[in-house]
């Protein structure tokens, strides 16, 4: 995310910053980017498979963004959160929503073309599922993935100690009312990352703005009613460092089953590429 469609499973993951074959949009972001020399690239497209690197290495690599990429969203998403209680609300639900959007909009910017910034063990299972991410490869970055997630939790825990309880994501009132906020706000998180990253009519240039605005639409609507987790990996590392487990089955199932449902929604309606009905350019010039 090869020319056919079996090199799929073999990719990275979904690059969330990929270009597009049949896109003079696309063409003019290559030749703008071509023109400078702080950016050394060639032109590549969503089903490139990126440079001749040994397999085992180029795993490495991505694992590798994909553990640093994940240590910063929750370390950032989490930390916010604490200094939230620490200041007595100073930084409002809007910079929690505005610092948790930045956030995963700079990380899919950085590593979105090295490991496909998925960020998120739902993420990773939604693409897999739907055949745009290989199975093979599921454990080790769901593995990169939690582990980022403990690390950054007990690095928070050195800084903050002892407070770190408003960095764990739980319910404000009943767990049935946060597991339908987190199967929504999941299903929208997926729903427009599986636009962006898979479908070539979309603006792939511009994922990471699209997703960081959606993680921050989804705390402004879920913030004070389920913590608005959207990932197993931003609930486990707090929940364990602070030793706070309450309702944690909620933020393991309902992000799962949205992001799963997400992706299948915009499976279901995506246009095919040969149903003759012309590109949209609402957003392009």
């Amino acid at each position: 995310m090869g020319e056919d469609g079996a090199s799929a499973l073999e990719n990275p993951g979904v690059p969330l910053l990929g270009g597009h074959k049949s896109s003079r949009f696309a063409d003019r972001w290559r030749s703008l980017l071509g023109r400078g020399n702080c950016f050394a690239v060639k032109p590549w497209t969503i089903d490139d498979d990126g440079p001749s690197i040994p397999a085992s290495g180029s795993l490495v690599r991505k694992v590798g963004a994909e553990f640093i990429g994940t240590f910063m969203l929750v370390f950032a998403s989490t930390a916010a959160a604490i200094i939230d209680q620490q200041s007595n609300g100073a930084v409002t639900l809007l910079g929690l929503a505005a610092c948790s959007g930045i956030a995963a909009m700079i990380i899919i910017l950085s590593t979105g073309h090295i490991s496909g910034a998925h960020l998120n063990p739902s993420v990773t299972i939604a693409f897999a599922t739907f055949k745009h991410f290989s199975w093979e490869k599921v454990l080790v970055y769901i593995a990169a993935q939690l582990s980022a997630s403990l690390c950054a939790a007990f690095a928070l825990k050195a800084i903050f100690y002892p407070i770190l309880g408003e960095g764990v994501t739980v319910p404000s009132g009943s767990a049935g009312a946060a597991f339908v906020m987190e199967f929504i706000i999941g299903f929208n998180l997926m729903f427009v990352t599986t636009a962006v990253a898979t479908d070539v009519r979309a603006v792939g240039e511009l994922a990471g703005i699209t997703v960081g605005a959606t993680v921050a639409m989804n705390n402004i609507i879920a913030g004070r009613i389920s913590g608005a987790s959207m990932n197993p990996a931003r609930t486990l590392g707090p929940a364990v460092a602070a030793n706070n487990y309450k309702a944690i089955w909620v933020y393991f199932t309902a992000p799962i089953l949205g992001t799963l449902t997400g992706a299948g929604a915009y499976t279901a309606v995506k246009l095919t590429e040969d149903d003759g009905t012309p590109t949209m350019r609402s957003f392009r010039r």
